[in-house]
């Protein structure tokens, strides 16, 4: 099984950069820039992060030319639609409800645990203001909860209204909460949630060959246990 499963990835490969030289290819990565340690901006104003390594490595596992464009998170899928870019590398949970407007790779990541970071170690989330990001899953959790959900556009804006007391938690993925949490201002509660369907690329329905050439990239890195190790050198996620 494993030799058919290597022998497939190849084929595809293989097939992806014959696309890749007869088309000129040239693919824009877009993604956030603002959700560390998944995708950041570093001191020089460039993309940084794990799912810079990562699409570094599978675009030239692809034999593909890849540029890095951000874009705000509330618009991040519209703007791949209208064909702003190529793809979404931001730290992305594939979803039913986005599956219906976009395409997804295989998931790169499992599903990464939501924490909950609040003012105190007593916060009952569950008749607390939480504060969630536009658009993401958590923010979908809340609200289907029950909780009281206040929404903000960026990552910074969630921390900073706990901070400010305008919320009494956020919830978002433990690996970007864990650095907050360490700073020793903030609380990481001990209840988790596991939501969402592991983290994937995401296309434009009609990129149905790019997507073959992603996959096959991403299950490349699976086999030979380079994407289990990036995994773990930046702690975003348990691995596969």
């Amino acid at each position: 099984m494993n030799k058919l499963i290597l022998t497939t990835a190849a084929l595809a490969l293989a097939t992806g950069a014959a696309l890749a030289e007869s088309h000129g290819s040239v693919v824009r990565m877009g993604t956030e820039g603002a959700y560390a340690p998944w995708n950041y901006l570093d001191d020089n104003g460039d993309v940084a992060g794990f799912e810079r390594d990562l699409g570094d490595e599978l675009c030239k596992r692809a034999e593909l030319t890849c540029q890095w464009v951000t874009n705000d998170w509330d618009s991040i899928i519209p703007n791949l639609v209208s064909g702003n870019y190529d793809t979404i590398i931001a730290g992305m949970s594939i979803t039913d409800e986005r599956d219906a407007v976009i395409d997804f790779t295989q998931p790169y990541t499992p599903p990464d645990p939501s924490c909950y970071l609040a003012l105190s170690a007593d916060v009952d989330v569950t008749s607390s203001m939480i504060a969630g990001q536009t658009s993401t899953i958590q923010a979908a959790f809340v609200a289907e909860s029950g909780a009281m959900l206040v929404e903000f556009a960026t990552p910074e804006e969630t921390i900073g209204a706990v901070r400010a007391g305008e919320a009494d938690a956020v919830l978002a993925d433990c690996s970007y909460l864990e650095p907050i949490a360490a700073e020793g201002e903030l609380v990481m509660l001990e209840r988790k949630e596991m939501i969402g369907g592991g983290v994937g690329m995401g296309l434009r329905e009609s990129d149905g060959e790019l997507k073959a050439m992603f996959d096959a990239a991403i299950q490349s890195m699976k086999d030979d246990g380079s994407l289990n190790a990036l995994i773990e050198k930046w702690e975003v996620a348990s691995t596969f």
